[in-house]
């Protein structure tokens, strides 16, 4: 799972981002046009915002990606406490409001609880397409009772895909999920990845359901 992490104190966003990085991969912009631009990838399962930004406050950012229809859920976290700033960030589409200062196991509950709501299936350890199961506690997937033979960031990309099933996803959206915005390979790799799992899929006909969508991107999805 990816965050997002919009904070400009850079200790306090490092010191987040160390209690964070055990459970997640997270990405760190210290104004509000770098954050925005990061969280406009559409790439990210929570974004983390402060409101008092250089560049951008937080408001701004949240009411742009909002009118992108980008429906990522969104913490605010700042020192700002008054009634009126949490129903303003309400208003511009938060899903919660945590003000500083905060311990950081509550900050870890409230991701938690954002993606349960957002994601049921995630905390049960398992998301499906069809027959085809991936299993995220082991690591793990299958068509019906058939394990396929997925290295590393296939397994990644192929629980990316199903999440967002029956949605096209990029090259470029699914370079910067699985390998990251700092990975020092190309989005090339994206369809080295994608040929490996095609040809597992196709040992049990699925991947008829593993479409490449020319000039757009990539997708899981599709009827009998």
């Amino acid at each position: 799972m990816r965050i997002l992490l919009i904070e400009d104190e850079e200790i306090l966003s490092n010191s987040i981002k160390n209690v964070l990085k055990i459970d997640y991969d997270v990405d760190q912009a210290f104004d509000g046009v770098e954050g925005e631009l990061y969280a406009k990838q559409d790439i990210y399962d929570v974004i983390i915002l402060d409101l008092m930004l250089p560049e951008k406050n937080g408001y701004e950012v949240l009411a742009e990606i909002r009118k992108e229809k980008i429906m990522t859920p969104v913490i605010i976290l700042t020192a700002k406490d008054g009634l009126n700033d949490k129903l303003q960030g309400f208003n511009k589409g938060a899903d919660d409001y945590l003000t500083k200062p905060f311990e950081k196991e509550e900050l870890k509950a409230r991701i938690q609880a954002i993606t349960r709501r957002n994601n049921p299936d995630f905390y049960k350890n398992e998301i499906t397409f069809k027959e085809l199961r991936i299993d995220l506690s082991t690591r793990k997937a299958f068509v019906r009772d058939n394990e396929l033979n997925l290295q590393g960031k296939q397994f990644d990309m192929l629980e990316y895909l199903i999440n967002y099933k029956n949605r096209i996803l990029t090259k470029d959206q699914i370079f910067d999920k699985i390998w990251g915005f700092e990975s020092d390979t190309t989005t090339n790799v994206v369809e080295v990845y994608a040929s490996g799992i095609r040809k597992e899929l196709k040992k049990f006909g699925y991947d008829k359901y593993f479409k490449t969508v020319r000039g757009a991107g990539y997708m899981v999805g599709g009827k009998d």
